[in-house]
């Protein structure tokens, strides 16, 4: 379903499990929310934010229960609210369309970015590689989105060897996964992380400074 044109291209199948909620204008345009189920091969399944235009809603209405067919891009923006993390994640809708009733989920993504901060390589109790990347991809008029990665086996043992600027296309899907921060002694909350789980990853032929990469960073404010 991708074509892997654009540096950053998003494709799923999956139902609406919220209702629509006012997001943001831009220009007189306004854009909602709504989050999305897509389920895996297993018994998983997959939370993703979508925003989504006004434009786009008189044609696909979007209710509780609407399976839906997405196109767009992974983006990230800064949460300053306090609440929750500080790095959000939505896919952003270009094409949207109601999926037909026989039509398998799906959720696959294409990332074309820089390595931006060290990779982390750690190995699990159970003895499983992993590897934490942070990517930082290129969008229109000077722009970035940041969006964190993670990597399996071979692909984490891979990855860990290489550089802040390193320039990398990953292929593979949006996830969220539950996991435990503990406040204290006594108090243990569950949270949800939202990142791209790598299937095949690859160098790219481009190469940045690490001193370009974090001065971006730093400077970028991020924007729907």
């Amino acid at each position: 379903m991708l074509h892997c044109i654009e540096d950053n291209e998003a494709f799923v199948i999956g139902e609406a499990v919220s209702p629509l909620s006012y997001s943001h204008a831009v220009q007189g345009e306004s854009f909602f929310r709504f989050m999305l189920r897509s389920a895996r091969l297993s018994e998983n399944a997959d939370l993703i934010c979508v925003t989504v235009s006004e434009k786009m809603l008189p044609d696909v209405p979007v209710n509780l229960g609407s399976r839906l067919h997405i196109k767009g891009q992974f983006r990230s923006y800064n949460n300053y609210s306090g609440q929750g993390n500080k790095l959000v994640l939505t896919l952003f809708a270009k094409e949207l369309s109601l999926a037909d009733e026989d039509e398998a989920p799906a959720n696959e993504i294409y990332l074309n970015g820089f390595i931006c901060k060290p990779v982390v390589y750690r190995v699990t109790p159970f003895g499983r590689e992993i590897a934490d990347i942070l990517l930082a991809v290129n969008r229109a008029y000077n722009k970035s989105d940041y969006i964190p990665c993670i990597a399996w086996g071979r692909n984490a043992r891979f990855v860990k060897h290489l550089d802040v600027g390193q320039n990398i296309r990953i292929w593979g899907r949006m996830q969220s996964r539950d996991y435990q921060k503990r406040l204290s002694d006594t108090e243990v909350i569950t949270k949800t992380a939202y990142e791209v789980s790598v299937n095949r990853l690859e160098l790219g032929s481009d190469k940045q400074e690490k001193k370009e990469m974090m001065e971006d960073e730093e400077q970028t404010t991020y924007f729907l």
